[in-house]
């Protein structure tokens, strides 16, 4: 019961209030929810509570130059219910990518809204669908994998993510199934009288010798303060293909906080583009496990932030097994008093013989208060790999734009230009062409109001 956790009637921390939450949720009709998630939110909450916000003077190294004080004390409303009257259709619609007004899952403030949603463009047997109805629906297959790859014994925020599990998405594709069109699930946040919080959840299990692509959005309904913690969790059956791709690009007093968790089985290849550009406060917890051999992955991003943003990256790819890849290349743009933050760790275990694994931070400053901290992080045991890393923090190059100026191009257009050279690399690494354009349009948009 809710009751065995230990409560006090007049909170004093931020964890507390958030204890009082959860007994409110759970007695707030998710009584036909099955018993093993009642029984994993308690747990997850005990563990949120033994955990506690992570800050840097409890010794949380990954935390040591993201401040989430802002978070922890702003007093946020859960999102117990849909309100469908916040949902203006045309910016629905705005944030939709095209190729997937068919297959398209669509949540605001992490509730599933299928008036909004279409689910008729998928082949038979591929699972598209909410995560409240696929507990019912397919038991067996999400008890498996729900909160079986993204542990919440170690993230504070992946525990109270796991707490307030209700809905969510579910992708399933059966084995040897080939979608040709991308699946976008679009993660709105809204912003009413009081900050709003909510705990998206994501759950994507892909098939033997499968392949698909999924747009990953998070977009906000209006200016105000919320609070995004997005669990996001990938399975990657033996010779499947993932292509994700993420864009995060909320409201300018929003909070938003992700954990990524990817699992690959033998010669499965987990390919992942995220694009930050949104959000007062983003951060981004990208975990690949390569957990058989032939495992491949591919994690590009691309961030651009100004004056009072901050971003943090967290990527971590753990090589547990020989014969092994991995990529990594992130390139950030900084403008005004921002702060971005990088820390890409590759492990290499004792067993992972003939692994390779590459990783590259790139950092264009266009102001002298930006700050940038960069740790590109190798810790290999075995003898016969090929590993390396690099990081760059640099500024327009001064030549290339008197050049072009020198040509009769006026200077806006050329700094725009050369920015988007800069990234261009990332963007093109996009396999799917209509999202890549779409992408870089974005991107353009971003670079041209510079």
């Amino acid at each position: 019961m809710a009751g065995n956790l230990s409560m006090t009637s007049a909170p004093t921390t931020q964890e507390q209030l958030y204890l009082e939450t959860f007994q409110r949720f759970e007695s707030d009709g998710w009584a036909k929810d099955p018993a093993w998630v009642n029984d994993l939110r308690r747990s997850a909450m005990e563990r949120f509570k033994e955990l506690g916000f992570p800050t840097a003077r409890r010794g949380n190294e990954a935390w040591k130059y993201t401040d989430i004080a802002p978070i922890a004390r702003t007093p946020f409303s859960p999102a117990f219910k849909a309100r469908h009257d916040l949902v203006p259709e045309p910016e629905v619609e705005r944030s939709t990518f095209a190729g997937s007004r068919m297959s398209r899952l669509v949540f605001v403030d992490g509730h599933y809204q299928p008036a909004l949603s279409a689910t008729t463009a998928v082949p038979s047997g591929v699972v598209l669908t909410n995560l409240a109805e696929a507990m019912h629906m397919y038991p067996e297959l999400v008890r498996k994998h729900l909160a079986q790859h993204a542990s919440y014994q170690v993230d504070a925020f992946t525990a109270l993510n796991t707490a307030f599990i209700h809905d969510g998405a579910f992708i399933s594709v059966p084995d040897n199934t080939d979608i040709e069109g991308p699946i976008q699930v679009l993660f709105l946040s809204s912003s009413q009288v009081e900050p709003i919080a909510a705990h998206p959840r994501l759950l994507v299990v892909v098939g033997k010798g499968s392949s698909v692509s999924i747009l990953e959005t998070y977009a906000g309904l209006s200016d105000g303060s919320t609070f995004t913690n997005a669990v996001a969790e990938y399975v990657a059956g033996e010779g499947s293909t993932i292509h994700r791709y993420r864009l995060q690009r909320e409201s300018a007093q929003a909070f938003h906080v992700a954990t990524t968790q990817a699992d690959c089985q033998r010669d499965s290849r987990f390919d992942s583009v995220a694009i930050d550009m949104g959000a007062k406060l983003a951060r981004h917890n990208l975990n690949v496990l390569m957990g058989a051999e032939g495992a491949a992955c591919s994690l590009d991003g691309l961030y651009s932030v100004e004056d009072g943003q901050h971003v943090d990256n967290q990527i971590f790819v753990d090589h547990a097994t020989p014969h092994t890849t991995s990529h990594q290349l992130y390139k950030g743009i900084l403008d005004g008093k921002s702060h971005a933050v990088f820390n890409g760790r590759v492990l290499v275990g004792p067993d992972a013989q003939k692994t390779e694994a590459h990783q590259v931070n790139k950092n264009l400053m266009l102001s002298e208060r930006a700050e940038v901290d960069t740790k590109p992080q190798l810790e290999i045991f075995a003898d016969d790999v090929k590993c390396n890393h690099g990081a760059a923090v640099g500024q327009i190059d001064q030549n290339a734009l008197f050049y072009m100026k020198s040509r009769g191009m006026d200077e806006r257009t050329a700094r725009s230009l050369l920015m988007h050279g800069f990234v261009s690399e990332v963007i093109e690494g996009i396999a799917h062409v209509p999202i890549r354009a779409l992408m870089d349009g974005i991107v353009q948009d971003r670079l041209a109001e510079r």
